[in-house]
């Protein structure tokens, strides 16, 4: 192994270490907005662990590390359909086109809905009659560039907004990340921060309420209107780190293994490993482990796998799936389509 290599590794374990210092604070799970941001993107990469911020190198990078888009060859376009948990529902576009020396530029859309429930008040907890639903989208685009010839940077800027039945929240948010490939057997090293920008605050018409300043009083103004103004609440910032090493790497078949670290600001710093094996380039094997390290997790085992078909040229079709184990919650199915031409 080269100085420049193992300089590279003792950059990396010193900083997993400096995250994972402060792992006895409390979790803060459940204070910040927008969490839709946190489910990850791509069958692919669910399937490898949600370890992918080093790999990076398909349309999903849009997602994990937008410093992956400036490696790739040809333009790629992706639809994502995940049923989530308690019949909520995923859906991601994005494509990418690569510009040459001048780049690559990409765009997606990622939403959540959540089917529609009965509205329920202290007064009627059976029901009013009346039925709401909630939808969270982000629409974002990317633009990626290589410094090196081993080394590139990425940018995400995000619209994002939530709704739930008339309330609306909105903000934006930026996505910064970076990755390196070694000259060491392929291995790569990638770092983002994710989701950095202002708070949300839900605000609406169901907020508006009518008063009376002073009920012992008859006669007087007792619909004095007014609002009710809810608290702002944080965006999922996340810093994330990882590596990815071609264990094997033959003519016919390959073996990739990876892992990230991840510092969020909701929850306990956690590790995710994965894996891939390649055979023919048109058949894959997926396996991983989430949430490694993390205080209260449902999360855990991944697997999944892929096919790539050529149509004509070089153009191709890729199927993917990936499980993701959640514990006492049951299980995530994803099913993902990727062009690439």
């Amino acid at each position: 192994m080269t100085s420049n290599v193992k300089r590279l590794f003792t950059i990396v374990l010193i900083t997993v270490s400096a995250m994972y210092a402060g792992s006895g604070r409390l979790t803060n799970v459940g204070t910040t907005a927008a969490p839709f941001l946190e489910v990850g993107v791509g069958s692919r990469a669910i399937g490898m662990g949600g370890a992918f911020v080093a790999v990076a190198n398909d349309v999903s990078a849009l997602y994990w590390n937008p410093a992956g888009i400036a490696r790739m060859q040809n333009a790629e376009a992706v639809f994502e359909r995940v049923e989530w948990l308690s019949d909520i529902s995923f859906n991601y576009l994005g494509a990418v086109i690569p510009f040459g020396r001048w780049g690559s530029a990409g765009v997606f859309l990622d939403a959540m809905t959540v089917p529609k429930m009965a509205v329920r008040t202290v007064d009627y907890p059976d029901g009013t009659g009346e039925e709401f639903d909630a939808t969270s989208y982000a629409f974002g685009l990317t633009y990626s560039f290589a410094l090196t010839d081993r080394f590139s940077v990425g940018m995400t800027g995000k619209y994002i907004e939530e709704r739930v039945w008339h309330e609306k929240a909105r903000s934006v948010a930026f996505d910064i990340g970076t990755l390196y490939r070694t000259n060491f057997r392929g291995l790569r090293i990638g770092a983002t921060i994710t989701n950095f920008g202002p708070s949300m605050m839900m605000d609406g018409s169901d907020l508006i309420i009518y008063y009376d300043a002073d009920p012992s009083i008859d006669g007087n103004n007792d619909r004095i209107m007014g609002k009710l103004i809810t608290d702002e609440w944080p965006l999922p910032l996340n810093m994330q780190i990882g590596l990815a090493y071609d264990l094997l790497d033959r003519k016919n078949y390959r073996m990739t293994i990876t892992a990230d670290a991840f510092h969020p600001i909701n929850n306990t710093e956690s590790i995710n490993i994965g894996t891939e094996v390649s055979i023919l380039e048109m058949l894959y094997i997926r396996g991983g482990f989430q949430a490694i390290g993390q205080s209260d997790t449902e999360e855990g085992l991944t697997f999944g796998g892929g096919l790539r078909y050529k149509m004509f040229g070089q153009s191709y079709i890729k199927f993917d799936y990936a499980y993701a184990d959640f514990g006492r919650l049951q299980a995530a199915n994803r099913f993902t389509l990727r062009l690439d031409f």
